[in-house]
């Protein structure tokens, strides 16, 4: 919006010119989104409060510190995140670029789930919230329509292919099935995060981490000059997204302001789908969805923990964690909450300098 209204006066004015620039308006949406944060999250965790009168239902079934330490926190505090993150995009993307407008459509779609899902939670009082079919349903019916609406704006051949890292040059064709390739990096993405999301800032921060990536790389790959250097491959339009993506980590930052331990507020679905659903289509749009399984690879790796442990205690009645995700189990082996969430934080901070290295290797 600011975007759109300084830009016919650049010419006049030379201060207006740096709205011309990515890099200007990717800072000045990351500092909007924090502000943003700042400015009216305890109005806002006060009025979650105001209608959770035991704030997030706590499972059973869960660590048994949690029935303690946790009773009576909100839940439902991504709509901190959503509120800045999108309000920021709006003010400072340029709102005539498709990509923008489809990682929106992911975003806010996979919040407003989340935020039915929780709300459900929170006036009947139990953890089952939306189903997990009409979940499901609900992400593909939104990730195929995103995907689609990427492939459509790509050019070329880059639109059905699947770009392997390191390996330059090679590009794995789906043809008319990428947009199920897209939709699957969304869903998987999204789901991923939102099991990730159980202790005080465990989330947040690895969120940040890759959407720091992802920014970076939505401006490399949009800048013809600098995807040629790397041999990445130039997809036309992206560079708007390096503003989303720095909106994303301002709100990030900002939340964790409520969300370090002891939590004020937890994000919920609302805050943990949508933002892995926002990972996911920032991968897909910018060709990149193998590097972001390597940046987000925690989150990968709390995936994979729960479906280990689902099934072997189908096939053989015993559990190989202690309990699932990979974090309750090292809770239930006596390590303090700040020191799994700082550790898993370091673990996030090397996978992406891991995933970074792969834009350079020729």
């Amino acid at each position: 919006m600011i975007f759109n209204f300084l830009v016919p006066f650049a010419d006049d004015f030379q201060l207006f010119n740096l709205a011309r620039y990515h890099t200007f308006r990717a800072g000045a949406a990351c500092l909007t989104a924090l502000v943003i944060c700042l400015m009216f999250g305890n109005a806002i965790i006060r009025w979650l409060r105001s209608f959770q009168r035991g704030g997030q239902p706590i499972r059973d079934d869960g660590p048994e510190r949690h029935l303690i330490e946790k009773k009576g926190t909100p839940t439902m505090g991504g709509v901190i995140i959503l509120g800045a993150l999108v309000v920021s995009t709006l003010l400072w993307a340029d709102l005539r670029s498709g990509m923008v407008w489809a990682v929106l459509l992911v975003t806010i779609g996979y919040g407003a789930l989340g935020f039915a899902d929780d709300w459900l939670k929170v006036t009947k009082r139990n953890t089952k919230g939306v189903s997990g079919r009409m979940k499901l349903a609900v992400q593909a019916g939104l990730g195929l329509v995103a995907a689609v609406w990427i492939t459509w704006l790509m050019p070329g051949p880059l639109s059905t292919t699947l770009a392997v890292p390191v390996f330059k040059e090679l590009l794995i064709p789906f043809g008319l099935l990428f947009p199920l390739v897209g939709m699957l990096v969304m869903m998987g993405a999204s789901n991923a995060v939102n099991l990730t999301d159980g202790l005080d800032g465990l989330a947040i921060v690895p969120v940040m981490i890759a959407a720091a990536v992802f920014a970076l790389i939505a401006y490399l790959v949009g800048n013809r000059l600098f995807s040629d250097y790397l041999q990445l491959h130039y997809v036309p339009g992206t560079g708007e997204l390096a503003v989303f993506a720095s909106a994303l980590i301002g709100a990030a930052l900002g939340f964790l302001w409520f969300n370090a331990p002891p939590a004020a507020v937890f994000m919920g679905d609302t805050g943990s789908l949508a933002l892995g659903g926002a990972l996911g289509a920032l991968a897909v749009a910018t060709k990149h969805e193998i590097v972001l399984a390597i940046v987000g690879g925690l989150f990968v790796v709390e995936t994979v923990s729960v479906i280990i442990q689902v099934f072997w205690f189908k096939r053989t009645g015993r559990r190989v964690f202690l309990m699932a995700p990979l974090h309750h189990h090292f809770e239930k082996k006596g390590w303090a909450e700040p020191t799994i969430v700082i550790r898993f934080w370091i673990i996030a901070m090397i996978l992406a300098l891991v995933g970074l290295s792969t834009l350079k290797i020729r």
